[in-house]
């Protein structure tokens, strides 16, 4: 992904590139068009528009749309930092929401992942403001990370 992010970025429509290939890559995290704003080690800021298909019952932003928005910030902000010797899965989530997810939506994390020698859970969180710029949700993602096999 780095990698990826890195070739891209600099291109007319690279960070558009980027988004479809995060995606492509994880086809869940697709649902919600995540938009890749920043990318670099230990920082990540992505946006998701509001439309019908990202909605609840009550015209908001669904809960689980925002808890995956905030899970790919995260996860993204981490693997940045993270040597290709690591590897990371989700073993838990915990989100908090402040207000009705209206509107386009930002999430922004920033992380320092140490070295990694063994198993560790490593909790990562991202925040969710809307367009004025107030939290909608933080989010607590933890990680499981462990030094690939």
């Amino acid at each position: 992904m780095r990698q990826a992010w890195q070739r891209l970025r600099p291109l007319p429509g690279g960070r558009w590139l980027f988004s479809q290939f995060l995606g492509w890559m994880i086809p869940y995290t697709g649902s919600i068009h995540p938009h890749v704003l920043d990318l670099e080690p230990g920082y990540a800021r992505i946006r998701m528009r509001d439309r019908r298909g990202v909605r609840n019952h009550l015209h908001s932003i669904h809960a689980i749309a925002v808890t995956n928005l905030a899970e790919v910030t995260s996860g993204l902000a981490m693997t940045a930092a993270l040597p290709a010797t690591v590897r990371g899965i989700v073993v838990r989530i915990t989100i908090e929401f402040e207000k009705k997810a209206r509107g386009t939506l930002t999430a922004e994390c920033r992380c320092a992942v140490s070295r990694v020698t063994d198993r560790v859970e490593f909790p990562v969180t991202a925040v969710v403001r809307d367009v004025a710029g107030e939290t909608v949700a933080q989010a607590t993602v933890h990680w499981l990370l462990a030094p690939r096999a």
